[in-house]
């Protein structure tokens, strides 16, 4: 598909969005998520209407989001993995909002759903933030950029105008 193509232009970070529901914890990879107003704070993600896991979640009413760091590959791939125990073998903690975060994240940040909006073959999902919380490593983030799993050397980002190159040759851990 073009658009897919011409997207995979554009980096994304890799976060992974989870909840109790019924006293079980689901999840699942998103690579949609943004920053949507800072006052009050909102961010937003997108969710396929073919998931089996975004119904549960969004019955839930509220969520965890894990801001995925380079050594969580298999965490991310984990959740994206259609008809398996996602959380099977990953580390997780309950956070402040009482819902599933993977440990060894960037951020969490616990979000109550604001809205959702039907929009072509997703759900556009508008959360407000509850609380958030920074882990302190010293990681990269997981980064998604032409259908690979990556990291953005933030140690040695480059300016606009500077070494553009900075970061070639920097492998995922």
């Amino acid at each position: 598909m073009r658009l897919r193509r011409v997207f995979g232009h554009y980096p994304t970070g890799v976060v992974v969005v989870a909840a109790l529901s019924d006293g079980e914890p689901y999840g699942f990879t998103v690579n949609s998520f943004t920053s949507v107003s800072l006052d009050p704070p909102i961010v937003g993600f997108c969710a396929a209407h073919t998931s089996s896991t975004w119904p549960r979640i969004r019955d839930a009413g509220a969520f965890t989001i894990s801001l995925l760091s380079v050594g969580q590959e298999q965490v991310c791939r984990s959740f994206a993995a259609k008809g398996s125990d996602r959380f099977s073998g990953v580390e997780w903690s309950m956070k402040e909002g009482g819902h599933p975060g993977i440990d060894g994240a960037l951020a969490w940040i616990d979000c109550v759903l604001d809205d959702c909006h039907l929009v072509g073959d997703h759900e556009l999902i508008l959360a407000r933030v509850v609380s958030m919380t920074t882990n302190d490593v010293d990681d990269d983030p997981l980064v998604f950029h032409g259908g690979r799993l990556g990291r953005l050397c933030a140690g040695t980002l480059a300016t606009a105008s500077g070494n553009a190159r900075a970061c070639r040759g920097s492998p995922a851990s």
